[in-house]
């Protein structure tokens, strides 16, 4: 089949590339000049299964009710006079239930074990080089409250499959040294020995040029500006999509067509009356130069009180974090970013260089209960990879063969629910 696929971030590359690998014609349409310059820009560089705990959880409302007016805290709703957003945040609080909780982490959980695992085997097949580190992920607290809540979740996970241990604060110093520094004020920590790290944007942009040598066709400076659909006996069916490349307009028809564009799917599917439960959760991160490699952390960390991530990216070090529900508002707020700056400076001290840091912000495309959209929808043709939220990294590659088997109508890897309308 001819494939075309919408959004070349590191959901829509990666799924251009098993759809060419199972032997399908792909062509990718990015808005962008280059592959992965939105939301995987500058992601926290954990493919960490051990992430799964969704946002929505049974201690979430009252901590959302705390951090409402706190700028800088982890997870801030900025209420607007938007629909979309009450009802999303509507859907977050439903999701939040004990039992609903628990579903969400397992299904998480599956998706990550089993995406890993297909990461694994792209890179011994291809040998592609994106600063990947195996060395796991560590959790670390510094809140006891935190820490006895997240152990919980830590037991829900590993009795889905996460190997994801608590340990004592010295075995944490001794999986990562440069924890010494705050060793005083870590109450406890959990491993995750097979998570790993490594520069999503640099994975996307190589494994896009690997496609292109495939023959996947990458159409850049071109944006999806309406769908031409036909509708049968109550049946839509798409026959092609209308885009715009500069001042030209035009219609590009394929077989199938899979939409994976983040936040912006959400718009686009509503243009044929599918209502995807995504909203923008919009995030932030710092990227230092290292200046002192000893100081700086190699194995990648969580600082679950913060909701901050660490990941060393070769002779730079990544540091993500905080939510912010504010719409389609991409601006860059000096605030949100100093609680990254602060925590890196607790951390490292000045091994790294603070006045060459890169700082950058892109809207993640969260569902309320953190599970993405995979697999076909009620428009014949139409089929979905987007919603991700904080995990499309870690679920790039699980989500791209899980689509591939589902569009081939093949045996699928792991039992996945199927997105409801």
């Amino acid at each position: 089949m001819h494939i075309i696929i919408l959004g070349a971030g590191v959901i829509g590359t990666t799924t251009a590339w098993y759809l060419r690998q199972a032997g399908h014609h792909v062509t990718v349409i990015e808005r962008q000049a280059a592959p992965a310059l939105e939301t995987s820009y500058a992601n926290g560089g954990q493919i960490s299964v051990s992430h799964a705990e969704p946002w929505a959880n049974p201690y979430a409302p009252l901590k959302v009710l705390q951090w409402l007016w706190q700028p800088a805290s982890p997870l801030l709703f900025r209420p607007r006079l938007d629909f979309a957003q009450w009802q999303w945040i509507a859907q977050f609080f439903a999701e939040c239930r004990g039992s609903r909780w628990r579903q969400n982490i397992q299904q998480l959980v599956m998706l990550g074990l089993y995406s890993r695992a297909c990461l694994g085997e792209l890179r011994a097949h291809t040998g592609i080089q994106y600063e990947a580190l195996q060395r796991g992920i560590l959790h670390f607290y510094t809140s006891r409250n935190v820490y006895q809540a997240s152990a919980k979740t830590a037991a829900l996970m590993r009795a889905a499959g996460c190997e994801r241990e608590l340990i004592s604060v010295a075995e944490a110093i001794a999986i990562e040294p440069a924890l010494q520094t705050i060793a005083q004020r870590i109450v406890g920590a959990s491993y995750t020995a097979h998570d790993e790290s490594g520069d999503a944007r640099l994975f996307t942009e190589r494994l896009a040029a690997l496609a292109g040598q495939q023959g996947v066709v990458f159409r850049y400076h071109t944006t999806c500006i309406g769908w031409l659909a036909t509708e049968n006996q109550g049946t839509q069916e798409i026959k092609g999509i209308r885009v715009q490349t500069g001042e030209q307009i035009h219609d590009l028809r394929a077989d199938a067509y899979v939409l994976s564009c983040g936040s912006y799917s959400q718009q686009l599917a509503a243009q044929l009356g599918l209502a995807l439960k995504i909203y923008p959760a919009k995030g932030y991160s710092a990227t230092f130069p290292i200046l002192e490699s000893a100081a700086v952390p190699s194995v990648s960390l969580t600082d679950d009180e913060y909701k901050i991530v660490f990941s060393r990216l070769g002779n730079r070090l990544r540091v993500a974090g905080t939510a912010e529900f504010n719409g389609f508002e991409t601006s860059l707020n000096p605030r949100r970013c100093a609680p990254l700056i602060a925590r890196t400076q607790e951390l490292v001290g000045a091994a790294v260089d603070y006045q060459q840091a890169e700082f950058w912000t892109g809207l993640r495309p969260a569902t309320p209960s953190n599970l993405p959209y995979i697999g076909p929808t009620p428009i014949t043709g139409l089929y979905l990879n987007t919603g991700h939220g904080t995990l499309g990294w870690t679920h790039a590659c699980g989500s791209a063969a899980l689509l591939t088997s589902m569009i081939e109508r093949q045996p699928l890897a792991i039992p996945w629910i199927a997105p409801q309308f």
